[in-house]
């Protein structure tokens, strides 16, 4: 598969957009600016941005707690995922959600979710949607590496591969489910293997590997869509920070996180497009400011935005 100009472009601009976000929220966090926690994926943005590209206009995806690439991915408004960080009225939930509920059902994302392996059942009655009213549409449910041993996990891929619903379930594998390392809670090397358990396809993929991801992303999607059921696919890769803003790292080496560091996988989309002749050093260069100024202009918008009324605290409350 030859992706255009535009496409990488664009997918350029919004990994960038995705570390950026993410280094602008940790540095909320740092100075007490926003509360709660925060799960940073900076490292991930291949996985998170690629994947979600590959995607048909229409399509569905849910997202984990760690979703900031996902949802730029996705193709959200960074100008209200911002405000909701900063918990403002013009937020995507509002101002209530916060860094692990960004949601827009109206675009096709049903939401990050807090609970380890709680998008996995929602995207396979959202699949089930798609085929009762045969929308030709598909869902990309993703979760990490430790919610493939939440019992959602499997109930969710057997009732899946059964009807044969329209749904991709993508692993973001980055070796820790939270400081356990994966070969501490799993009897397998690759989580793809745990696909042949329901009959369906299981991929490996590299998650640094933007054009890698897309390709097969694009291809599984459009065997879903012939109605031959889910597919299950790993992206291993890695995050460069810890689990949440209160991890302390202690269970991996500087050496370890210096390794991975050299796949940065933004770095890895612009050599690519330098070296085939595509955009010259300094037009990458532009792209990358043009990314700080499209974040700081966010930071703008939620910083000028309203404050939630008091009036509202019990909108959108239904239990």
């Amino acid at each position: 598969m030859t992706l255009a100009k535009e496409t990488l472009v664009e997918m350029y601009l919004r990994m960038n957009h995705a570390r950026l976000f993410e280094e602008k929220v940790a540095w909320f966090f740092s100075r007490g600016m926003v509360h709660g926690t925060t799960h940073l994926s900076v490292g991930e943005e291949a996985s998170g941005v690629a994947s979600c590209m590959a995607l048909e206009e229409g399509d569905l995806v849910s997202l984990t707690h760690r979703g900031h690439s996902q949802a730029v991915g996705f193709g959200l408004d960074i100008n209200r995922m911002m405000a909701e960080l900063l918990g403002k009225e013009t937020g995507y939930c509002k101002g209530k959600g916060g860094s692990m509920h960004i949601a827009d059902i109206e675009s096709g994302n049903l939401g990050a979710n807090g609970i380890v392996g709680g998008g996995f059942c929602i995207s396979a009655g959202a699949a089930l949607t798609q085929q009762y009213k045969k929308t030709g549409k598909v869902v990309l449910c993703f979760a990490g590496d430790g919610a493939t041993n939440e019992g959602s996990f499997h109930e969710a891929l057997n009732l899946a591969s059964i009807w044969k619903l329209p749904v991709i379930f993508f692993i973001e594998n980055n070796l820790y489910a939270m400081s356990t390392p994966i070969e501490k809670h799993m009897n397998i090397q690759d989580i793809a293997d745990r696909a042949k358990s329901y009959g369906i396809p299981g991929i490996v993929v590299d998650g640094n590997d933007p054009l890698e991801i897309y390709e097969t992303v694009a291809k599984a999607a459009q065997e879903v869509r012939k109605g031959k059921g889910p597919v299950l696919i790993e992206s291993k890769t890695y995050r460069w920070l810890g689990h949440s803003k209160s991890d302390a790292q202690a269970y991996r080496t500087k050496e370890e996180l210096a390794e991975w560091k050299l796949k940065d996988p933004i770095k890895r989309l612009r050599n690519f497009m330098i070296d085939n002749k595509m955009m010259t050093a300094e037009e990458m260069d532009k792209l990358e400011e043009q990314a700080k100024q499209n974040i700081e202009a966010a930071v703008k918008f939620a910083s000028d935005s309203p404050e939630p009324p008091i009036e509202s605290v019990l909108e959108d409350v239904y239990a």
